[in-house]
């Protein structure tokens, strides 16, 4: 990134799991192709989380934008965040195209988010940097403002 840009010309918001309270289960992003990203950042963030709740967070790879194969990137999943020391904390997976299993064609990716027990106050962002142009141009269509 060049010192005079600003950050979101260097970082896209890719996809989502938008701020939910989120039932016992498991909540995905959409698929985004990895094509002309090299670097990816995923967040993910607790509020309040319910009684004895855990929270599990990973990056899975597919072959196409429909899930085709969908596999876990190897290394890509968070320590299992618990109620005791939860609420209210952030967890970072960074990751790079060449962590995906390129030899068998993987070349989408989401973030997968599941939730134990109880209901919690969860959210997760996947973030990519782009190889040539303006990240700007690759926001997912719900970043409705880019000042």
């Amino acid at each position: 990134m060049q010192t005079n840009q600003k950050i979101s010309e260097g970082l896209s918001l890719l996809a989502s799991i938008d701020p939910v309270s989120q039932g016992a289960g498991t909540v995905t992003s959409a698929w985004v192709a990895v094509a002309n990203l090299h670097q990816f950042l995923a967040v993910v963030a607790t509020g309040v989380m319910g009684a004895a709740a855990t929270l599990d967070a990973k990056i899975q790879q597919a072959q196409d934008g429909s899930g085709t194969g969908a596999k876990d990137v190897t290394g890509k999943a968070i320590v299992q965040i618990v109620k005791a020391s939860g609420d209210n904390k952030q967890a970072l997976i960074s990751f790079r195209s060449s962590d995906l299993d390129g030899n068998n064609s993987f070349s989408y990716v989401r973030i997968s988010a599941t939730v134990g027990t109880a209901a919690s106050l969860i959210a997760a962002y996947l973030m990519g940097a782009p190889r040539f142009e303006d990240a700007s141009t690759l926001n997912q269509v719900g970043v409705v403002q880019n000042i």
